[in-house]
């Protein structure tokens, strides 16, 4: 019997413990008491993925008060532009020497043409010159100077107004006339230059002008020109050896190296046309309506 009571007390203990395992106990979780239990979802609480933002009013109030009081222009504005800083401004376009010409008769010459102006950025005074010595048209010298307001139309274009006094030689004679100008003058640096005119000299001879260049950057200091210029006049004048019509064309080419800016070298070439009353007297005077010439020169501004 000793021995038995502690086998059954084995058997026992193995029993209740099987019995533990086989039966499922109930486990008791922490309650968690969220914000969510405690506030429950509501319609104005749901998340809404279709909303409409409305602002709310603006305060005016503070903007105005920012504004400043009305001003009037022209007594309590700034000027935008200081037109009252004068300037001055030259540009020697051409001033070149042209060797002889054996086929056209022509002797070794020169040539300039030459412009400027002084004022401000609204109104400026301009002067222009050029002209020519011992030249194929068998004038000793033809002069041409011009003096003109230009007042300011738009970006790089100028109204320009004026006089213009022209002076050559005319068989053996010099001739000199007066003339009113009325044009237009448009420059753009390393791009363009434009200048249509109209002339009326003091018996009432009606001429026009259309000169052009035309910059073409090869680099950033070779560039090439292009010129253009042609006249026409309304009535014959034949002391400037002018006939009526399309007096002539000229076309011309000239490559120049920028130094430093401002001074320019430079060599070309020109084909000068004359037409119709203008080349018949050209002709009479012993001249050549057409010739090509050779040019070597300096270009510069400042």
């Amino acid at each position: 019997m000793l021995l038995l009571a502690p086998l059954l007390f084995l058997v026992q203990l193995v029993s209740s413990s099987t019995m533990a395992l086989a039966e499922p106990q109930e486990v008791k979780l922490p309650t968690v008491h969220s914000s969510a239990s405690a506030h429950p979802a509501t319609p104005d609480r749901m998340i809404n993925t279709h909303f409409t933002y409305a602002p709310e009013p603006l305060d005016l109030s503070l903007v105005k008060a920012t504004i400043p009081p009305k001003l009037s222009p022209g007594r309590d504005w700034p000027s935008p532009v200081d037109d009252a800083e004068r300037r001055t401004m030259v540009l020697v376009d051409v001033l070149e020497y042209r060797p002889q010409t054996r086929s056209t008769g022509s002797q070794s010459d020169y040539r300039w043409d030459i412009e400027g102006w002084y004022g401000g950025d609204y109104n400026r005074v301009w002067f222009k010159t050029e002209g020519q010595r011992n030249t194929a048209f068998k004038a000793d010298y033809d002069v041409d100077f011009q003096l003109l307001y230009g007042r300011f139309i738009q970006k790089y274009y100028d109204f320009q107004i004026g006089g213009r006094v022209e002076t050559q030689t005319f068989r053996g004679a010099n001739v000199t006339r007066g003339l009113a100008v009325i044009g237009i003058e448009g420059l753009v640096p390393y791009s363009y230059q434009i200048e249509p005119s109209l002339f009326i000299d003091q018996n009432g001879a009606v001429s026009a002008r259309l000169a052009a260049t035309k910059d073409l950057l090869m680099t950033q200091r070779l560039i090439l020109q292009l010129r253009f210029e042609t006249n026409a006049a309304l009535q014959r004048v034949e002391e400037f050896t002018t006939g009526t019509g399309l007096n002539n064309v000229e076309f011309g080419v000239r490559l120049r190296y920028d130094i430093r800016r401002g001074f320019s070298p430079y060599v070309g070439v020109s084909l000068d046309r004359s037409f119709g009353e203008t080349a018949t007297l050209i002709r009479q005077e012993g001249g050549s309506p057409s010739q090509v010439r050779v040019a070597m020169g300096i270009r510069m501004w400042f």
